[in-house]
């Protein structure tokens, strides 16, 4: 699954920094996170960064974004060679 900002977002900028893929951008009001570029960390780190630096816990997985783990690999190896090739 890719993750989501929910309401409870208070636009601190803890979390777009720190995503390794980009995923994570101002939206109207508050940050979203693009499930095409969200890989949960997978391939960076052990757990999706955004969601522990968090201070008010508003990112959960996204019931709408379903992916495995190796699904969320490939995503994570197709966007690493796309910066590589940029």
């Amino acid at each position: 699954m890719a993750l989501l900002i929910t309401d409870d977002c208070i636009n601190c900028d803890v979390c777009e920094p720190e995503c390794p893929n980009d995923a994570i951008s101002m939206g109207a009001e508050i940050y979203e996170i693009d499930p095409h570029k969200c890989t949960e960390c997978v391939g960076h780190f052990d757990e999706p960064q955004c969601q522990a630096l968090c201070p008010v816990a508003c990112i959960p997985f996204n019931p709408a974004w379903r992916e495995t783990r190796e699904e969320l690999l490939i995503k994570y190896e197709r966007l690493t060679a796309n910066k590589n090739t940029a």
